[in-house]
């Protein structure tokens, strides 16, 4: 397949409306079952957050991996977490003008810092024992240049409804795709222009019940209301540009001698499962030799509600191996 490139009105609008980030899951508390194998051939899972989103997205999958006996541990991305940007007009109460207006230091993030921050917890984990690197939707991009840069460190990549892109060569690039016009995500508002900014900021805070709406469709459209705000106040206001814009492809001859699974969410709205398939295909055809696995959870954006089926497909992914 050959991907259909628009300069066009398609991706300046949604350009305009910002790249929305993915969020923690919500339900809390969370088991698997099944016996993980000695602590020497254990694997270590390092799980990689998506875009407007930080380590505590994977909160309850490492529960459910902990209390399964496996290691495992999340990687807040550079700009996330403890290093978060949380402008003063994003606080209550909102002023929604300056928070528009306050420059962020995310704009100077690009996919090549993230890399190198996950290549640094890679190398530090694979000295304790095979490392699976898991990353979520934006999180893909990460994780393909990551095994670009170190293929034999890496036991397993997971794709948790994540972009892969080969043929394709940004998250971007990915949406001006026939299989990926279905996403709802442009119809978040976003506030000011990235592509002048350099970041895409999202009012997460927003009590708009149009705003809500159209968050919880792009996102997790079967989840209740408690469940879906719960998740949505774990949420960070800015998110890098340029991780949408950058190179993201993965290099055949280092990425692509990496073992490989995608775990498709049926009910995405964010990334249309067409979208999730063309890149899966478009990835085995790059690598022939070397296919996906393919998982499907019934699920939207943000994961299955029940936290506990996460973690326990991410587990039978050892046994399988």
């Amino acid at each position: 397949m050959t991907s259909r490139k628009n300069t066009g009105p398609a991706r300046r609008a949604f350009a305009r409306r910002g790249f929305l980030g993915m969020t923690a899951l919500a339900a809390t508390g969370c088991a698997a079952s099944g016996k993980p194998e000695t602590r020497q051939q254990s694997p270590i899972f390092v799980l990689v957050h998506g875009a407007n989103g930080n380590a505590g997205f994977f909160a309850p999958t490492l529960s459910g991996l902990a209390l399964a006996g496996y290691r495992a541990l999340a990687v807040d991305l550079p700009g996330h977490g403890p290093n978060g940007h949380f402008p003063a007009g994003y606080q209550a109460p909102q002023d929604l003008a300056a928070l528009a207006a306050e420059p962020s230091p995310l704009a100077r993030i690009t996919l090549a810092d993230n890399v190198r921050h996950v290549v640094g917890v890679v190398r530090q984990a694979a000295a304790h024992g095979p490392v699976i690197l898991v990353g979520h939707s934006m999180g893909g991009a990460t994780i393909t240049r990551v095994a670009n840069e170190v293929p034999d460190l890496i036991a397993r990549l997971v794709y948790f409804t994540a972009f892969c892109c080969t043929r394709l060569r940004s998250v971007l690039d990915c949406f001006m795709i026939p299989e990926g016009a279905g996403t709802l995500l442009p119809a978040i508002p976003s506030l000011g222009d990235p592509q002048r900014t350099a970041v895409a900021r999202t009012n997460w805070r927003s009590a708009d019940p149009a705003f809500l709406a159209d968050a919880k469709a792009a996102l997790a459209a079967d989840y209740d209301d408690a469940a879906f705000l719960a998740a949505l106040n774990t949420m960070e206001p800015d998110e890098a540009w340029a991780l949408t814009t950058d190179d993201a492809r993965g290099d055949a001859a280092t990425w692509g001698r990496v073992p490989r699974s995608y775990l498709r969410c049926t009910r995405d709205r964010a990334i249309p499962l067409a979208l999730q398939d063309r890149m899966i295909s478009e990835a085995d055809e790059v690598t022939p030799h070397n296919r996906f696995d393919v998982r499907s959870l019934d699920a939207p954006h943000l994961g299955p509600r029940d936290p506990r089926l996460l973690a326990e497909t991410l587990r039978t992914l050892v046994v399988s191996s």
